[in-house]
C-alpha cells in the first residue's frame, strides 16, 4: 500500500497509544513521518518500528518547539503533508480542586500548542494543498463530571478545526478532527494521574456505558486519522469524526 507514497508527516505525542499507531500506519503506507513526545525511550521505540520515521524530543506546551518540530520535518524530508494534533492533556479535575496553573496546562497541551503548530505548518501545507487533524474527544461534545476543563479544552478544538476548515479552505489545506471515544492506554494513569486501581475501575464502567461494550484500541482511531490524510478524501473538510463505540449516545 503506497497512498502516502511522497507525503511527509508530523505526528504528536507519538511516542505511545494513538499516536504511535498512526505514525506506523503512516510509515507503512509509504509517508515519511516526524514524531514528537516529551519522553525520548518511546519515541525511539515507536521509530524503531519502521525506517521511514524520525523521532525528535519536543513538548507542544512549549511555544518554541513548534518551530522546531515542523524545522524537522521539512529538513528531514524537504515538505511537510500532513499535521496530526494527537498529543494531548488532561485531569480528573473537580471544580473545587481547580488552580490557575492547571488550567493553563490543559489548555497549552490541548489548544495552544495545535494552534501553534498549525501557524508553523501553514506556509509548507499550503504549498501542498496539505491537511491538518486534531484529535478530540468524545468529552469534546459531551459533558462528563470532573472532566470540565478537558472537555472545554477539547470542545475548543473541534470548534477550531470547524474554523481552521473554512479559513484555509482557499489554500486548500483541508481540516478535519478526530473523537476519540476511551481507548487502551496508559492515559488513565499517565495523563489524568490515576492509580492503576483507580484505572482500572474506570476502564470497567466506560465499558459498561459504551453501547459496543468494549474500550477502543490505538488502531481504531488511527484508522480514521489515515482515512481522513489520505488524498481521496480531498472533499472532506471542517469535519469531527466520533469512533467511540456509540459512546457519544449514550
Amino acid at each position: 500500500m503506497s497512498e502516502f507514497k511522497q507525503k511527509v508527516a508530523l505526528v504528536t505525542g507519538a511516542g505511545t497509544g494513538i499516536g504511535r499507531a498512526t505514525a506506523l500506519g503512516l510509515a507503512a503506507r509509504g509517508a515519511k513521518v516526524v514524531i514528537t513526545g516529551r519522553r525520548p525511550e518511546p519515541l525511539e521505540q515507536t521509530a524503531a518500528g519502521h525506517e521511514n520515521i524520525v523521532a525528535l524530543v519536543a513538548d507542544v506546551a512549549d511555544p518554541d518547539d513548534a518551530a522546531r518540530s515542523v524545522a524537522k520535518a521539512v529538513e528531514s524530508f524537504g515538505r511537510l503533508d500532513i499535521l496530526v494534533n494527537n498529543a494531548g492533556a488532561g485531569a480528573l479535575l473537580p471544580l473545587a480542586d481547580v488552580t490557575a496553573e492547571r488550567i493553563e496546562m490543559i489548555l497549552a497541551v490541548n489548544v495552544v500548542g495545535p494552534s501553534l503548530l498549525a501557524r508553523e505548518a501553514l506556509v509548507h501545507l499550503s504549498r501542498t494543498r496539505g491537511s491538518i487533524i486534531n484529535v478530540s474527544s468524545t468529552f469534546g461534545h459531551k459533558a462528563g463530571a470532573g472532566l470540565s476543563h478537558y472537555a472545554a479544552s477539547k470542545a475548543a478544538l473541534e470548534h477550531l478545526t470547524r474554523c481552521w476548515a473554512l479559513e484555509l479552505a482557499p489554500q486548500g489545506i483541508r481540516v478535519n478532527s478526530v473523537a476519540a471515544g476511551p481507548t487502551e492506554s496508559a492515559a488513565l494513569t499517565d495523563m489524568m494521574g490515576l492509580s492503576p486501581q483507580q484505572a482500572a475501575l474506570v476502564e470497567e464502567a466506560e465499558r459498561e456505558q459504551i453501547p459496543l461494550k468494549r474500550r477502543g484500541v490505538p488502531d481504531d482511531i488511527a484508522r480514521w486519522i489515515l482515512h481522513l490524510a489520505d488524498p481521496a478524501s480531498d472533499w472532506v473538510t471542517g469535519q469531527v469524526i466520533a469512533v467511540d463505540g456509540g459512546l457519544g449516545l449514550a
